[in-house]
């Protein structure tokens, strides 16, 4: 049964059918939602919204008398779902947000083109949710992430640099208001590309010179549409005016360098290289995680060499789906990081390299003393006919 109530009187447990608001201001909480309200600080947020009504579904979650007097609004100090979860706990969760996520950038960058404003709150809102997940689990939605197809990167690119720059500042010391700055800078760094003709944003081919012109200008066009929307702050405008600068003074559009660029910028910097490098494109296939970091770690005066020491501590040396061979033959998928040594991650065996056999799947801790079995190297899925290498650490069929 569908009841309309006001947000003050949203409680965790309800289940949210929609959201009384115009359509063309609500890229983030579509129509339809269809989820129930779990997290304490998405709904700390909604009713800080200008959202004033929304409809639940009883039948499908809690109802307005269950929840009276009860802990699951926001009365005394309430705890935000942080609780850490394992990888394969995070992961359908993780994928629920990707999906939400990609609607929602969708939408805004729709809003955009158009020439009408962005809602910061629904900005505010889903970063919150991102970085939420991240607090549970480090890895699970940055990995995701990283997971897209060719038609939906423009999208999935903004998501997933909200999520590395998320995770970055956290790994920096950031404050949390600080962690949220950065996720609101990676999620809105590339809304310029709006105003890029498609022909050129898709192109499978390489692009022209003339092309390539009109494809540097996505900087300052982005940084135009987020001055026109109010509740912008500074920071988040320089990101997206200057995450293709270098630190070396190469970059665009402004050939800054060095501490001429924000921290942020060039944290921005190192989270766009890297997820486009590891994402399929109309024009080349993506780099193996794992390939991606060696290799940009060879690309002096592009990063901040700190900022980018940080950036590999984060994702680690060895990422979630890179595909490894061990001192003893094995072949395996990397599925956790170790915090205390990058260089021994959790390994989900499942291939002999000397005979090309399957093997029993089994995930071996490399720190464990029961379990030291060295990576000796990265291995290409390609060169071994797999084609599943991401469905083997998540587990399920993407």
């Amino acid at each position: 049964m569908l009841k309309k109530i006001r947000v003050s009187e949203l409680a965790l447990g309800m289940y949210i059918h929609e959201f009384c608001r115009p359509w063309a201001n609500d890229p983030f909480w579509i129509k339809h939602v269809e989820v129930e309200l779990q997290d304490v600080e998405v709904l700390k947020l909604i009713q800080q919204s200008t959202t004033k009504e929304v409809w639940i579904d009883t039948a499908r979650g809690k109802r307005p008398d269950e929840c009276c007097g009860s802990q699951d609004g926001l009365q005394g100090d309430d705890v935000v779902d942080t609780e850490p979860t394992t990888l394969d706990e995070e992961i359908n969760r993780a994928q629920e947000i990707c999906n939400k996520a990609k609607t929602a950038v969708m939408g805004m960058f729709t809003d955009a083109r158009m020439g009408r404003a962005m809602d910061m709150e629904d900005v505010a809102l889903l970063v919150g949710e991102i970085s939420n997940s991240i607090m549970r689990h480090p890895h699970a939605l940055i990995s995701l992430s990283r997971l897209k197809n060719s038609d939906e990167y423009t999208y999935m690119h903004s998501v997933a640099v909200c999520a590395l720059m998320i995770a970055l500042a956290r790994r920096m010391g950031m404050s949390e208001d600080q962690v949220r700055e950065a996720g609101a800078a990676g999620l809105l760094h590339d809304v310029g590309k709006m105003m890029i003709p498609i022909e050129i944003l898709n192109k499978p081919g390489s692009l022209t010179r003339e092309e390539f012109l009109a494809m540097k200008k996505h900087p300052e066009e982005g940084l135009k549409i987020l001055q026109e929307n109010r509740h912008v702050i500074p920071s988040v405008m320089d990101v997206c005016l200057h995450h293709h600068e270098k630190v070396d003074g190469s970059g665009y559009p402004h050939g800054l360098a060095g501490e001429e660029i924000s921290l942020l910028s060039r944290m921005g910097a190192v989270c766009d290289v890297y997820d486009a490098v590891t994402s399929e494109r109309p024009y080349k296939k993506g780099w193996g995680a794992a390939h991606s970091i060696r290799e940009m770690a060879t690309w002096k005066g592009h990063f901040d060499e700190k900022v980018f020491q940080s950036f590999v501590k984060t994702v680690g040396i060895y990422p979630i789906g890179a595909l490894v061979r061990l001192e003893s033959g094995r072949l395996g998928v990397v599925v956790e990081q170790n915090d205390t040594s990058l260089l021994l991650p959790k390994v989900k065996v499942f291939m002999s390299a000397l005979t090309r056999k399957q093997l029993e799947p089994k995930v071996i801790n490399l720190a464990s003393q029961y379990d030291r079995d060295p990576i000796v190297r990265i291995e290409s899925p390609d060169d071994w006919g797999i084609s599943n290498i991401d469905e083997i650490w998540c587990k399920k069929k993407l």
